[in-house]
């Protein structure tokens, strides 16, 4: 017997190329593209796993995994997310999922996620961020939280605005 699984991505591509994988490895597959759409099927059918992406183009993945919880607690959420950090992991968690997925994500590694019920630590990643990204994606997400205020963001992250202007001038760091 086949397990359901609902994917939302708004990347059209690789919502295809993730739903004709996970059909060959025995789910029987549904996507969409937003919020809206997934909130109706999950709400007509049952779905045993759900693989959502953190940035939809008319809501938050979180808000979604939330409200998939909501209509049918059975569903295990799995979170997508470009910005692969420490809060959001947090936040993927206490809505609901079972495990989030930093991008580009592996099909295997998304596989894996949803069908390993052990309540295990994963192995550790093959290429971890150094800690100067790690550092770098935390002031990009607080930057963008603040409304790119280069002050707000300063005030929040108790550092000299100048000081945080310089770094937001600089390229990432490398992985």
């Amino acid at each position: 017997m086949s397990k359901k699984l609902l994917i939302v991505d708004d990347d059209l591509p690789f919502r295809e190329r993730l739903s004709r994988s996970m059909e060959k490895k025995g789910f029987d597959v549904d996507s969409s593209p937003n919020f809206k759409e997934s909130i109706n099927k999950v709400t007509d059918s049952i779905y045993d796993y759900a693989v959502v992406d953190m940035r939809l183009e008319d809501g938050s993945g979180l808000e979604l995994i939330k409200e998939i919880q909501k209509i049918s607690p059975n569903t295990k959420s799995l979170l997508l997310t470009g910005y692969g950090n420490i809060a959001t992991a947090v936040a993927a968690i206490k809505s609901g999922a079972i495990d989030y997925l930093p991008k580009p994500a592996e099909i295997d590694q998304i596989y894996d996620a949803l069908t390993n019920s052990k309540e295990i630590l994963p192995p550790p990643p093959e290429n971890p961020m150094t800690a100067d990204r790690i550092r770098w994606e935390h002031i990009q997400r607080v930057f963008i939280q603040c409304n790119r205020n280069v002050s707000e963001t300063a005030r929040r992250l108790r550092m000299h605005r100048r000081t945080l202007q310089r770094i937001l001038n600089k390229h990432a760091p490398r992985e």
